[in-house]
């Protein structure tokens, strides 16, 4: 009773359902229902030919409906459907590789009600494309280059190749196989083989590449795949080229050339060395490399002629055939690229090749190098006269003696099977201060040695000798002399600059003024300066030492031109005393004043005419002073007998019997008989004039020149100067001029005045005191000369 129930529950359901489909009031949920037909690729047809049949049962007529790829998406117009029936239609081929990824057309069924056209179903529809083996295998080229080393190892890669089939890879359609189809040449030495991953091949080869044997290789392989009804193959082509590596070692064939060497001959190419190597001619396999062995004293080199491939030997080291007359020599030979060998021993299947002694590039083999013995003969020439020393140092003090023996040089002949006789010759010797003996070799003095010459640099003085021989031909040795010259306190200190210009103040003025002294401490500065003459409360030296010191102007000097004595004196009292030009004038008013001043008193015609007067009344004093007697009239000598006659002595009393003509300093001059003679240099570049009035260079309790009289070295009008500055008129006539000289450059007027005439040069006083001297005809006696001044006059 309870099932019956429920079945009439089910029925009444079910009426009711339909009832409200039929009348449209309820709406169906869409159903999707994948249903699935399959079409193989590039079907022939007959077309069109039916696919398959969508049913669907319904009380009432429904409309078929289909969209989607192969209707009206790509591929257009494959496929349709009967509206009535259901069926689907094929009208075309259909490919597979132009589908996409999925490899099915995906379409859209839609049913509808014919009575009202209301939609009944929905669903998709997916029709799967079945892949035929239409597709060979593609290489990613058709064809490839290598190049390999000769010296490449077995069983590493050469070369990978790509290859690809557009079927389906899940079929045997798409699945491919490579194969090496061919190697072109055959060659006992080497086997290639391919090894698969995937879609793409990897060349390897069993044995040892030779390029003597294969310069290339051409390799065909074939990709095919496994397709069921039918397989398809594609193939490209492998070019394997082979490096030409050293596998060959170079070997010696001969040798051309002198084979010996002249002793002292040097970059004279002495031997040419042949090679013969199998390797391919300019690479680094085949070009040579030589090495020199059992020439400790590198007196050899060896390069490669790059046309010739030979070994070029040259002399590059001066030989000696007294010290050997031969040389051995081991040559050996390898090439610029490394050395590999490898050979192979026995063939294996389907595995690497067993190979015989291989070594890999790189490896050192020394023992395997080829050598060559060679000897080459020194051939004995002259050789040049050797100085032992060939350098000699003497130290000497400045000023020696003209002629003074230095050194004595010693020559050798090298030349073990004869003996040379030396000439020698003196060289290098730019002061001329040398002689040099021809045929002892004995250096002297020529010269008086000067440490301050420019000929000497440092204290040191260079001179070369040469010693020529009389071989075939001559050859000529060279000796070094270095002397080295000590220093002599032969120089005084002076003035850079002797004049001076100041402004006149009120206060005190300075100005500097430096000397300089070429000798070496302590023959030199710092210098002592001391003003000379009427200079107090005038002028005065601050500080009174040192290398440049101060002048100060008081201001009680007037302006004008003024002329000062200034003493300067070395270390060891050695002094000069110069003039010391000073011009002042009031700067305030004229800033060029100087120059006006110093202007004036050169060229003012009152000036030259004062200074002419000057000079000849200078000379007239001069010549009264040689006139006038100094001692009173003495008493004449009698003689008793015989003839007279004046005894020569040198013997002088103390004290003077002649007075010292009025206005004449005997303190202006400071020379006594133990005083040397000073040399007074120019000082080049340091002194830049030279004192044209009083100069006097006096050196008191310096440590002697051993026996050596220094000389002055001055210009000539230097010289004239201190020859003038070494009477005492002379100084009263230059004080006369710097009188004079002031006035001239003062700024008050002068008076004129009328030349005083004191005396005519031909004219003589008389006086009964310059009488003659008689003597008697009376005994003599040389003991009577000591009393002459305490006789009476007669």
């Amino acid at each position: 009773m309870r099932t019956l129930h429920v079945t009439i529950l089910l029925a009444l359901f079910i009426w009711t359902m339909y009832a409200l489909a039929d009348t449209g009031k309820i709406r169906q949920k869409r159903a999707w229902i994948i249903d699935s037909f399959s079409i193989e690729e590039e079907n022939p047809g007959p077309f069109p030919y039916i696919l398959g049949k969508i049913e669907l049962t319904r009380a009432y007529l429904v409309s078929f409906e289909l969209q989607g790829q192969g209707i009206d998406k790509e591929p257009k117009d494959v496929l349709s459907i009967n509206k009535d029936t259901g069926e689907i239609y094929v009208h075309g081929k259909v490919d597979y590789e132009a589908v996409d990824k999925s490899k099915k057309l995906k379409l859209q069924f839609e049913a509808r009600n014919k009575s009202n056209n209301a939609l009944d179903t929905r669903f998709g529809v997916e029709i799967k494309i079945l892949d035929i083996n239409d597709n060979p295998p593609l290489f990613q080229s058709a064809k490839y280059e290598v190049t390999v080393d000769e010296s490449h190892l077995q069983g590493k890669e050469v070369l990978t190749v790509l290859a690809s089939d557009k079927d389906d890879p899940s079929t045997k359609n798409g699945t491919l196989f490579f194969t090496i189809k061919s190697v072109t040449p055959k060659t006992d030495n080497a086997e290639f083989y391919i090894q698969q991953q995937g879609e793409s091949g990897t060349i390897y080869f069993n044995g040892c590449l030779d390029y003597e044997k294969a310069q290339k290789y051409t390799i065909l392989v074939e990709a095919k795949d496994d397709g069921e009804k039918i397989k398809l193959s594609s193939t490209c082509t492998l070019i394997v080229k082979i490096l030409d590596k050293n596998n060959n070692l170079p070997e010696f064939s001969g040798k051309t050339g002198p084979g010996k060497v002249k002793e002292r001959e040097t970059g004279f190419e002495v031997l040419r060395l042949q090679v013969t190597d199998k390797d391919s001619p300019s690479s680094e396999a085949w070009n040579a490399k030589y090495t020199i062995q059992n020439d400790k004293k590198q007196f050899f080199k060896i390069e490669t002629d790059p046309v010739t491939n030979e070994g070029i030997l040259t002399v590059v080291k001066p030989m000696d055939y007294e010290e050997q007359s031969y040389q051995n020599l081991t040559i050996s030979v390898q090439n610029e690229a490394p050395y590999f060998y490898c050979k192979v021993k026995k063939h294996v299947p389907n595995t690497m090749w067993e190979l015989e002694n291989i070594k890999n590039p790189g490896t050192s083999f020394p023992n395997l190098y080829k050598t060559i013995q060679v000897s080459i003969n020194v051939e004995d020439v002259n050789d040049p006269p050797v100085f032992i020393p060939p350098l000699i140092e003497v130290v000497v003090m400045e000023n020696i003696k003209v002629g003074t023996f230095i050194t004595t040089f010693t020559a050798k002949d090298m030349d073990g099977s004869h003996i040379n006789t030396f000439k020698f010759v003196k060289g290098e010797d730019i002061g001329e201060w040398i002689t040099a003996d021809a045929k002892t070799a004995q250096i002297s003095t020529a010269k008086i040695l000067d440490r301050e010459s420019p000929f000497v640099v440092n204290s040191t003085y260079r001179a070369t000798l040469y010693a020529v021989d009389d071989g075939v031909p001559p050859l000529t040795g060279t000796g070094t002399l270095i002397i080295h010259i000590n220093d002599q306190n032969d120089n005084v200190p002076m003035l850079v600059v002797n004049n001076v210009d100041m402004c006149l103040s009120k206060e005190p003025t300075m100005a500097n003024i430096t000397a300089v002294d070429p000798d070496l401490p302590p023959y030199s500065s710092p210098f002592y300066f001391e003003l000379l003459g009427d200079v107090k409360e005038k002028w005065r030296i601050d500080p009174g030492h040192g290398t440049t010191v101060n002048l100060v102007k008081e201001n009680s000097v007037y302006s004008g031109y003024h002329l000062l004595q200034i003493k300067i004196s070395d270390q060891q009292g050695c002094h000069v005393i110069q003039n010391l030009s000073v011009t002042v004038c009031d700067c305030s008013s004229n800033p060029n004043c100087h120059v006006t001043m110093v202007s004036g008193a050169r060229i003012g015609a009152g000036a030259a005419l004062i200074f002419v007067i000057a000079v000849l009344v200078l000379i007239a004093m001069f010549l009264m002073a040689l006139l006038i007697s100094c001692k009173t009239e003495k008493k004449m000598i009698l003689m008793d007998e015989g003839l007279g006659y004046l005894v020569t002595t040198n013997t002088e009393n103390p004290g003077t019997d002649c007075m010292v003509p009025a206005g004449v300093n005997v303190n202006q001059t400071d020379y006594s008989k133990e005083q040397n003679t000073v040399k007074v240099s120019s000082q080049a570049n340091a002194v830049q004039s030279i004192p044209s009035t009083n100069i006097q260079v006096v050196c008191k309790g310096q440590q002697a020149v051993s026996q050596v009289q220094m000389q002055v070295r001055t210009d000539q009008t230097f010289q004239r100067s201190i020859r003038r500055s070494s009477t005492r008129s002379s100084y009263r006539g230059i004080r006369n001029v710097q009188r004079l000289l002031a006035l001239q450059t003062s700024d008050k007027e002068l008076d004129v005045y009328e030349p005083h005439c004191y005396a005519d040069e031909d004219k003589f006083t008389t006086s009964a005191e310059l009488d003659a001297i008689s003597i008697p005809e009376n005994d003599f006696h040389p003991a009577m000369l000591r009393n002459l001044d305490t006789g009476s006059t007669t």
